[in-house]
């Protein structure tokens, strides 16, 4: 027979834990496990493995230059993310912006882990159009594409500004 107690401590503490994921959410405080960032070395490593390039106008990789292409502090969804796009999409992969200073801010912007920036060839072009579904046009005048995970490519004057939300595509 079933431990009727047992079954509503196990109901409560669920409800509980819901209630306090929404309302954390609600208030705009995401969970701290929700995000999991990393260094430059620990993304660098991941990223090179899986053979995706890094490029800078300065030549390096300081989080505080704005020619430098850091990839302090980004999440791992997004490492992931690129490296799932690289693998679907089958085109060299090389970014040329991360987590430093000089791009828009917002809740989900490049300081902030979720975004990075890849060069505007033809087989990164070619796959998000034809893939993707076009989501409208961004303030700024760049065009949307967005993902059947949620993640938004947008075409930029000379790149493309890639938004992870999920380590999908």
């Amino acid at each position: 027979m079933m431990n009727l107690s047992r079954v509503f401590r196990a109901s409560a503490l669920s409800t509980v834990l819901t209630a306090t994921l929404f309302a954390s959410v609600a208030l705009g405080a995401a969970p701290s496990w929700a995000v999991t960032k990393l260094t430059d070395s620990q993304a660098s490593s991941q990223l090179s493995a899986s053979g995706i390039g890094r490029s800078s106008s300065g030549g390096c990789t300081n989080r505080y230059g704005s020619t430098c292409t850091s990839y302090e502090q980004i999440n791992q969804e997004t490492v992931s993310g690129i490296k799932t796009f690289k693998s679907i999409s089958g085109c060299a992969i090389t970014i040329t912006g991360g987590t430093e200073i000089g791009h828009a801010s917002g809740t989900y912007s490049h300081w902030n882990g979720y975004k990075v920036d890849v060069p505007l060839t033809s087989c990164i072009s070619n796959y998000i159009t034809s893939h993707y579904a076009y989501a409208g046009t961004r303030g700024d005048g760049a065009v949307l594409y967005k993902a059947p995970s949620g993640n938004v490519y947008a075409r930029e004057s000379n790149h493309w500004d890639i938004t992870y939300y999920t380590c999908g595509c």
